[in-house]
């Protein structure tokens, strides 16, 4: 998949029409994905490129600076997704004061006639956007009719009476509700990143870990997981992780710190994936180390039980 970041006014950035779709497309959930699908099938049926437009900052991450709502999945790892799925370009450019004032049909010539060339457009039922978000699904289809493209609304999923929604899993993540979360996602949900140097306390305590940056201004998760590890080897690894900022030790930075069984090698730098299977508590602070030790002997055979099970 190629990466295009800024638009190119007026002048075209791709080769010619394109089957495309807009959306910040946070978590790349099973709603999304019905999106998408129809996306790559009328791409394929009209033997063109099939291009996402999404935003960089994501517009509620502008809009909501002071308090911006947790990600699902930060930029490296929507890209990953997409590029799995199939998609052919990532149209991503940044989403700042002139992008925000954009008025409907601005947005639809500045983007998609003029940087794009749509020729299908493939939204969700509830799209919007534009200044205000006052850009309806009306506005496509009668753009639509003097530029020569087509629009196509997918109907959203719905489980157990719940709209699909990335909102609807960050409740779920929020709660501890990793099968719940899962279910949406149509995946475990899962956190990347490169492994860094840390503090090294966990291996003084006998709880050697993995620690990684979570690369998000707002976490969904926090508390103790089972986990299961990708990207050290051609198996899965069982450990158990830790998002958090470590009150015992007066931690004030969010990280993610994974504890991988039966393992000692030195990984800095690896990127590594990990799958949260289960939530076993919140984070808490303890009196003392050794009350921390002993708690985290207790999460060690918990996760491996859990884990054992699967």
């Amino acid at each position: 998949m190629r990466l295009v970041r800024r638009p190119d006014d007026g002048r075209g950035i791709f080769p010619g029409p394109c089957v495309a779709t807009i959306g910040t497309f946070d978590g790349v959930h099973i709603g999304h994905q019905r999106i998408l699908e129809r996306v790559l099938s009328e791409a394929r049926a009209r033997a063109l490129p099939s291009v996402v437009l999404s935003f960089e900052p994501t517009p509620r991450e502008f809009f909501s600076a002071g308090e911006p709502p947790a990600r699902l999945t930060r930029f490296r790892e929507k890209f990953a997704k997409l590029d799995a799925l199939g998609i052919e370009w990532f149209f991503c450019p940044p989403f700042n004061a002139g992008m925000a004032g954009l008025v409907a049909q601005e947005f639809i010539e500045r983007l998609l006639v003029d940087a794009l060339s749509v020729e299908h457009l493939v939204v969700g039922d509830d799209f919007v956007f534009a200044r205000n978000r006052s850009g309806k699904v009306e506005h496509l289809h009668e753009a639509g009719q003097r530029h020569g493209f087509s629009v196509e609304q997918v109907h959203s999923i719905v489980e157990h009476g719940v709209r699909v929604s990335s909102t609807e899993i960050r409740q779920a993540l929020r709660a501890g509700n990793m099968q719940r979360a899962g279910l949406l996602l149509g995946e475990s949900y899962s956190m990347t990143g490169r492994v860094v140097d840390g503090q090294k306390l966990g291996k003084v305590l006998g709880f050697p870990t993995a620690n990684v940056k979570l690369n998000r201004r707002a976490s969904p998760l926090a508390g103790i997981f089972a986990v299961r590890i990708d990207g050290l080897g051609r198996e899965s690894l069982d450990g158990v992780a830790s998002i958090g900022t470590r009150p015992t030790v007066d931690g004030i930075e969010p990280i993610l710190e994974v504890h991988i069984f039966d393992f000692d090698r030195n990984i800095y730098g690896d990127y590594i994936r990990v799958e949260f299977i289960e939530k076993l508590r919140d984070e808490e602070k303890f009196p003392d180390l050794e009350s921390l030790t002993t708690q985290m002997h207790i999460d060690a055979g918990q996760a491996r039980t859990i884990l054992a099970g699967l």
